[in-house]
């Protein structure tokens, strides 16, 4: 059985403005992962992921590059129990 994990994301850099919420939200759901993300008033992308372990990592490498356009400074990881309580990778607003 795979293990579950749960991890809280900020992005920092140029990501709001250059579509990082929608590509986050689209590499997400290619790697079979639930939760949201979202601006924050800062200038930082926030994130809740959830799924397994492998694929959470995954996006987290993912989001140290990010789309095209952004510059990814710098992605703190905080990693918290698995909750399992999100049915899709939203984005929220």
């Amino acid at each position: 059985m795979e293990e579950k994990a749960r991890a809280h994301l900020i992005v920092s850099g140029r990501v709001q403005g250059v579509c990082f919420r929608a590509a986050t939200q689209k590499a997400a759901t290619f790697f079979g992962l639930y939760g949201w993300v979202r601006n924050k008033h800062d200038g930082t992308v926030e994130a809740i992921v959830e799924g397994s372990k492998k694929d959470v990592i995954s996006l987290i490498n993912w989001c140290r590059e990010g789309p095209p356009i952004s510059r990814v400074e710098k992605v703190d990881v905080t990693w918290q129990d698995y909750h399992g309580e999100f049915s899709e990778f939203g984005i929220q607003y």
